[in-house]
């Protein structure tokens, strides 16, 4: 008894449930600070006895009772069944799965998951000398929750009856040093708005969900991306919406709009806004900015009702150095390596996980699994896949460790890439999974590479980008900025994009970037969007624009509604909504959007007036796209096309109603071996063609 009381008294003890509780008869209880504690036994009420004045006592019931036949009045004035009276609710399979890192259920065993009578705590800390709960119920006193370790797992644990939804809480862990760390629930549902840091017990499936058949969308039909930030969509300045005011909004959106999905930038808990939601501290934890939970299984559940998937941001590369959270969790790299050449992001000053740890790897999975199977959302984008690559991401030499062979691969996260992919695709019938992958890494998308659904074209976005940026007059000697793209196009499954990365840090909007006078700048938005719509790959716009805003992006204000007043932008506005629903009913955009049997060049080498053509192809139809690259007009451009039996321009962003030049083409002349149009200054055409 003396080296128990020893042991609690130190808040050292690894084992209270074989002292505490209901043993051989006797009641002990643990109470420091406590004067007086009274129990409920067999329906009367008692008085504990104090045996040594630190914190201990006792009660012997007149005749033998159970567990279940006696409660404990707890300071906030609950009575409850006694913890350690409870046996351990996680079993030996579950620590071996954890310990293997397959145990991809891992959500419903570690952290706080509400069971019958009370919440069942665990918490991976393999390298503490003790681990206690604090929380409202024992006001947050380390000394009074002492957990069990469950063994070589490594994993703690304690169930407490009467504790439900709503309870704040963490983990005290005692190092083997002696320090004491307060530390937020890796596995937390839920957690107190910032800057308050305590998770909250949160029932998940508590929420009534409507979609009943929803069919997430197949890879195989048209996927035309919104990239929101949920904060500044329709910030009001005060504060955020919550995510059940945001799904209605953003929903009727979408649909009005032409968009078939939402991909959200990181909803994941996080410390600091100005991260936007990429600095992770809660994997398993909705931002409590926009509500709770529910709020955002309702946000789901709505987008699916109105028919539009929902992709999130996700970032398994790195997390964040804050105290509360993973970092040296439990006073060792437990999540991250030691060694800082590994284990710190020299660009972002973050941790790097050790995916080489099988139950880091294992955390990171199940992470992913739970926003499908708890948030049922369609889909994940990756971010910073290439940061997880290569060993010597962002490094000089000297500044990583390189492998026995001096590659500079990193095998272990490339390994974990593949379980990642494998393992949601068989469990997760449907998901996206797309990679933001900046490096020529071959084979991300292939089913014996690292398994993605989709990658991010950067190349395509960077090249474009830099040739929009030149002056007209000098696009000619860049033409292979154009056509680059088609050389490695279909060796992955792309998706184009014109994201928020390409308008912060002071690159400016996209309108800002264009040269030339304003009515050519807005002609030549029209033109980039045209042509990424236009090009082969799936589709993502970050929102706002759609706008063409003057600006960059603000993550502390709302995008520029106000622009629709103007008519050059309501004139984009309004062209990418056509532009969008026109995507939607033509399938040669998108039917093979994987491989040469939907695309043929028709004219790619005139770089001396900086036009190209080709034709966009599927279900036995075709759509000849013109894209004219500077502001000349050309009255009679000929295009060469043989066989062309009819031609109908059915769309041109020189339309007056875009804020164009309305250089149209009602009728068009076909010869044997191709057609002359009306070529508009810094313009797309789109005609079907009838062979």
């Amino acid at each position: 008894m003396k080296t128990d009381l020893l042991l609690l008294s130190e808040g050292r003890h690894y084992d209270p449930h074989r002292f505490l509780g209901l043993h051989e008869g006797v009641i002990r209880l643990w109470r420091p600070g406590a004067e007086k504690i009274y129990l409920e036994v067999l329906g009367h009420i008692v008085e504990a006895a104090q045996v040594d004045g630190q914190g201990l006592f006792a009660y012997t019931p007149a005749k033998p009772i159970g567990p279940n036949d006696y409660r404990v009045y707890y300071p906030n004035g609950a009575l409850a069944h006694d913890p350690y009276a409870q046996m351990p609710a996680i079993g030996d399979m579950d620590a071996f799965l954890f310990n293997k890192g397959c145990h991809y259920d891992l959500y419903a065993v570690l952290g706080a998951n509400i069971k019958k009578g009370g919440t069942q705590f665990a918490v991976w800390a393999p390298n503490a000398e003790a681990v206690s709960l604090v929380a409202d119920f024992n006001h947050w006193d380390g000394r009074i929750c002492p957990m069990r370790s469950m063994g070589a797992s490594g994993i703690w644990e304690l169930f407490v009856p009467g504790v439900g939804q709503g309870e704040k809480y963490k983990f005290e862990i005692r190092t083997r040093e002696g320090y004491l760390r307060v530390k937020s629930d890796p596995f937390g549902f839920f957690a107190e708005l910032r800057p308050r840091t305590a998770s909250i017990v949160y029932d998940l499936n508590a929420y009534s969900w409507q979609t009943k058949n929803w069919k997430k969308p197949s890879l195989n039909g048209p996927m035309n991306v919104y990239e929101v930030h949920l904060g500044s969509w329709k910030w009001t300045g005060k504060e955020f919406p919550n995510y059940r005011e945001i799904a209605v909004d953003l929903a009727k959106y979408c649909k009005e709009m032409g968009f078939t999905h939402v991909e959200l930038m990181p909803v994941m808990e996080h410390p600091f806004d100005e991260s936007w939601g990429y600095q992770v501290t809660g994997f398993f934890a909705v931002t409590s900015r926009y509500g709770t939970p529910s709020d955002f299984q309702f946000f789901v559940d709505h987008m699916h009702q109105e028919g539009i998937g929902v992709i999130l941001d996700w970032v398994p590369a790195h997390f964040p150095t804050d105290d509360y959270s993973l970092n040296r969790f439990d006073g060792t790299a437990l999540y991250e390596h030691e060694d800082p050449r590994k284990g710190m992001h020299p660009h972002w000053h973050t941790a790097i996980f050790n995916y080489g740890r099988k139950e880091v790897s294992n955390f990171l999975i199940a992470s992913a699994l739970f926003w499908f199977d708890k948030m049922r959302i369609d889909g994940l984008r990756v971010d910073a896949v290439a940061s997880m690559l290569y060993l010597d991401y962002g490094r000089k030499e000297g500044e990583w460790i390189p492998n026995p062979d001096g590659s500079n691969f990193n095998i272990e996260a490339i390994e974990f890439l593949k379980h990642l992919n494998a393992i949601v695709h068989e469990r997760c019938a449907g998901a996206l999974m797309i990679a933001e992958e900046s490096s020529s890494f071959a084979g991300v998308t292939h089913s014996d590479g690292l398994g993605f659904d989709l990658k991010w074209n950067m190349g395509w976005m960077n090249d474009t980008l830099r040739y929009f940026h030149r002056d007209p007059l000098y696009r000619k000697y860049h033409q292979n900025d154009l056509t680059f793209s088609m050389l490695y196009v279909f060796s992955e499954k792309f998706i184009a994009v014109l994201s928020h990365d390409e308008v912060v840090h002071g690159k400016g909007s996209f309108l800002s970037k264009m040269p030339g006078p304003d009515w050519q700048k807005f002609a030549n938005v029209r033109l980039l969007y045209s042509y990424m719509m236009c090009h082969p790959g799936k589709k993502l716009m970050f929102m706002g624009s759609e706008l063409a805003p003057w600006h960059e992006w603000n993550c502390k204000s709302n995008i520029d509604w106000h622009l629709l007043e103007y008519a050059f932008h309501h004139g984009v506005h309004q062209m990418v909504k056509e532009l969008n629903h026109f995507y939607l009913s033509h399938p040669e955009i998108w039917t093979f959007d994987f491989d040469w049997q939907g695309y043929e060049w028709i004219s790619f080498a005139d770089a001396e007036h900086s036009v190209i053509a080709y034709l966009r192809k599927g279900d036995g139809k075709h759509l000849a796209v013109i894209h004219n690259f500077t502001p000349e007009f050309h009255s009679a451009y000929w295009v060469p096309l043989k066989n062309a039996k009819k031609l109908q321009e059915v769309f041109n962003t020189d339309h007056a109603k875009y804020g164009g030049s309305n250089q149209l083409n009602p009728d068009i002349q076909i010869e044997q071996e191709g057609f002359s149009m009306a070529l508009a200054p810094l313009a797309t055409h789109i005609l079907e063609v009838v062979f």
